[in-house]
């Protein structure tokens, strides 16, 4: 089989997995998840064997050295538009990660789901038994579903998720891009209302759908004036050729908007796109909600396909934001706008998790703030630099993820134990579970060591390591600044949720009789684990093999900072993550059963403006959410519809009762019906008259018909 036709291979298996489960096997557990699971390993093969083609190949990605193939799609008059696969070498290492953490979270879903009554996780909290019915807040009734359904359903719904991140990543133009971006943004909805009796699960997927299309709207904007602009959408044709680059920043944008050029606001409507798909700041709100749906989805979320498709998406078009800017000059609009909103976003999202509880949500802001670092790297330039995190990353996250899934499994069986209803996701009810959950404990330390940047031995360290030595090196000294402090609070939060979560004593009796999850669970950690740290290996200063071929992907290949130039902010990289730790465990490592977080008294009023998140949820309510709501139900539906539409209609029916009988006295009686009875009663007097001449009788018909005769012959004798 030739590469090309692989490619094109890649997504279907998840696809068809979403229709033989949805369609044939939804009432048998076993067996819908074989069928994903398998899904998901038949598309890790094949791009394992494209990955390992496409690193084969000397100097790939570099003239012309790409996997590409296409079909005709559609007649244009003046043409044919063409859909296609590509492979080149950032799709190469995208397609990587995205395989590998997707076939990780479908083995791990196995073990994670257990359908039975609900034990606490706060993906089943407050969900009584199946087949029972419940009532919301507005009165609204909804059954429990049965076990089965469930089961097959959250696999059928993660396999249309992967398809939609393969597509997208394999797809050689914007269109079928947009479309597995759609796929991905229609499955997090399902997904994250999973558990839809919830009415927090179902708010949060409406917020996350909602929120994420503001983005895509902007985005689909910018393609289409592509599009009108350069007559195709293929990345090559654009991105790769010089003239059109060219033009583009050098025609003034549509209506001449704030002195644009065309690239410039394209690349800020684009650019716009990824602001909602990857939660960055101001579009952030609806990720940290998202923890509402099961764990395995919160990995796909966070690691394998949705937030990652929005930085994937800006540096594939990273040729377009840049056109007209040269190194060390100027940054264009688009640059200066993610420079500015990355590092807004990733030192923002890092405050909030040092004052949040919640095991999964302290990741969640993880995952905003290191989006962030990236899309500040892509504003400052630092294309690889950005690419590299955005792998690295991937693979420590979704560790993470998966990990708190299994400390909250080990939770809930304290939970049962005990009988006591208390927050499994709450570290300060945890503590001490290193002994219980040993496998867990070891890839959750390291992943969060990676997280944290810890020097030389893990992933982190060498792909944010990079990040702020592209800031340094090209005195973005505010954006290094920045980017500091965020990585500095990074690695203290991460101590504060390992030391909360496994060291010290258990702080409750749930976390005493806490035990290490099954092998589906914790097998994928393991694996996940090594990529954590062995994978930013070849991201080394030694010999970058990820910068050599990463680089291949832009008109002018990057250089990789010379080692001397790295050693300042390498040294301040090793401090932050050294001094992030160590400030964690030391302010965390006491703390007792009961005891509030010991930095709520001594930050006062700071830590509860931490712990709402900046308030910026109950300000979008007040500015946005109560507004719409007051349009809808007061303006639209009182005011418009009942008020203005139904008051008119309603004055119509009045008018038309009302004239009712003077039309019935005054027209319709003596007029039409008049009439009527005048056409009626006449033709039965005519009838009464002419009767005499149909008596019935023959001999009269044919005296009649004589008579006739005669009268003819007389007529036409005589003329």
């Amino acid at each position: 089989m030739t590469t090309e036709t692989l490619i094109w291979l890649l997504p279907l298996p998840p696809l068809l997995a979403f229709g033989l489960i949805v369609l044939f096997t939804n009432r048998w557990k076993a067996l819908s998840h074989s069928i994903a699971v398998g899904a998901a390993f038949l598309s890790w093969l094949g791009s394992m064997v494209v990955f390992f083609r496409a690193i084969g190949i000397e100097h790939f990605g570099s003239e012309g050295h790409v996997f590409e193939a296409s079909i005709p799609w559609l007649s244009l008059g003046e043409g044919v538009f063409k859909i296609g696969v590509l492979i080149d070498p950032l799709s190469a290492v995208t397609l990587f990660f995205v395989a590998w953490t997707v076939l990780m979270i479908f083995i791990y879903s196995v073990g994670y789901h257990n359908f039975g009554q609900p034990k606490g996780d706060h993906d089943h909290a407050g969900l009584p038994p199946h087949g029972t019915t419940v009532s919301d807040k507005h009165g609204h009734t909804h059954k429990i579903p049965s076990i089965e359904p469930m089961y097959a359903r959250f696999f059928a719904f993660i396999g249309l998720f992967a398809f939609g991140m393969y597509t997208l990543v394999v797809s050689d133009n914007l269109l079928t891009l947009f479309v597995g971006w759609e796929i991905m943004g229609l499955c997090s909805y399902l997904l994250i209302g999973f558990w839809f009796a919830k009415p927090s699960a179902r708010d949060a997927a409406v917020k996350a759908f909602m929120t994420t299309r503001v983005g895509d709207v902007f985005m689909l904007l910018g393609v289409a004036y592509l599009y009108s602009l350069t007559g195709t959408l293929n990345f090559r044709e654009i991105f790769f050729n010089e003239h059109t680059l060219e033009v583009l920043a050098t025609t003034p944008a549509l209506g001449g908007f704030m002195g644009l050029s065309a690239a410039g606001l394209i690349g800020l409507l684009l650019f716009i796109g990824a602001i909602g798909k990857s939660a960055q700041w101001p579009l952030h709100t609806w990720l940290p909600d998202a923890m509402e749906g099961p764990t395995p989805v919160s990995a796909m979320i966070h690691a394998a396909t949705m937030v990652s498709a929005g930085v994937y998406m800006v540096i594939r078009m990273f040729p377009l934001l840049s056109a007209g800017w040269v190194e060390g000059g100027a940054l264009t609009p688009a640059m200066t706008a993610m420079a500015i909103i990355g590092s807004i976003t990733a030192l923002f999202a890092a405050t909030i998790a040092v004052a949040q509880n919640d095991v999964k949500r302290v990741l969640a802001y993880s995952t905003i703030s290191q989006l962030g670092f990236m899309i500040a790297a892509l504003g400052i330039g630092a294309y690889v630099a950005a690419a590299f995190h955005l792998v690295m990353h991937a693979f420590f996250k979704a560790l993470l993820f998966l990990g708190s899934g299994s400390i909250i499994h080990g939770m809930e069986h304290g939970v049962l134990h005990t009988g006591d209803h208390i927050d499994p996701q709450n570290m300060l009810n945890m503590g001490g579970l290193r002994k219980k959950m040993p496998v867990t404990f070891v890839t959750f330390l390291l992943g969060g060591l990676a997280l944290s940047g810890f020097p030389f031995v893990t992933a982190g360290f060498w792909s944010k390591d990079e990040i702020l030595a592209d800031a340094f090196a090209n005195n973005h000294l505010v954006v290094f600044g920045v980017l500091a402090l965020a990585a500095l609070l990074t690695a203290f939060y991460t101590a504060r949720q390992i030391t909360l979560t496994f060291l010290g004593e258990p702080r409750t009796k749930e976390a005493e009789h806490a035990h290490e999850s099954k092998w589906t669970m914790t097998l994928p950690l393991v694996i996940l684990a090594v990529f954590a740290v062995a994978a930013g290996w070849v991201g080394t200063p030694v010999k970058n093999l990820f910068h050599d071929f990463v680089g291949g992907t832009l008109l002018e290949h990057p250089k990789a900072l010379p080692f001397s130039e790295a050693i300042i902010p390498m040294v301040f990289s090793i401090l932050i993550a050294l001094s992030g730790l160590f400030l964690g465990w030391l302010v965390y490592r006491n703390v007792k059963a009961g005891q509030p977080d010991p930095l709520e008294k001594p930050l006062g009023g700071v830590y509860t403006f931490l712990k709402n998140k900046w308030y910026f949820d109950q300000i979008y309510d007040f500015l946005f959410v109560r507004p719409a709501a007051w349009i809808g139900e007061v303006f639209t539906s009182k005011w418009m519809d009942l008020g203005l539409i139904d008051g008119i209609l309603h004055t119509v029916a009045r008018v038309a009762v009302s004239i009712g009988p003077i039309l019935r006295n005054y027209f319709d009686k003596p007029v039409v019906n008049g009439f009527g009875d005048f056409v009626g009663e006449g033709t039965k007097a005519l009838g009464k008259r002419w009767r005499v001449l149909q008596p019935g009788r023959v001999q009269l018909y044919m005296l009649a018909a004589l008579v006739f005769a005669v009268g003819a012959l007389f007529y036409f004798i005589f003329r």
